[in-house]
């Protein structure tokens, strides 16, 4: 089971982590990989997780969230 982590970001360090997820997007979109199945699941899996946390991230609005 997952756990869940709760965390205070500024606007700036979330959009740092965007930015960061981004990169990491770029870099397996890019990477040389072997052209099968196996690669092709577990490429689209890491994508989607970093599409699932970019998403989170970005509906996320910090100053509401510390009440300032």
């Amino acid at each position: 089971m997952d756990e869940v982590l709760q965390i205070e970001l500024t606007s700036y360090e979330r959009d740092v982590l965007l930015r960061g997820l981004r990169y990491v997007r770029s870099s397996i979109m890019l990477e040389t990989r072997d052209p099968t199945k196996q690669d092709d699941l577990r490429r689209g899996g890491l994508l989607d997780e970093i599409q699932m946390l970019s998403q989170r991230l970005e509906v996320t609005d910090p100053v509401s969230a510390t009440g300032v």
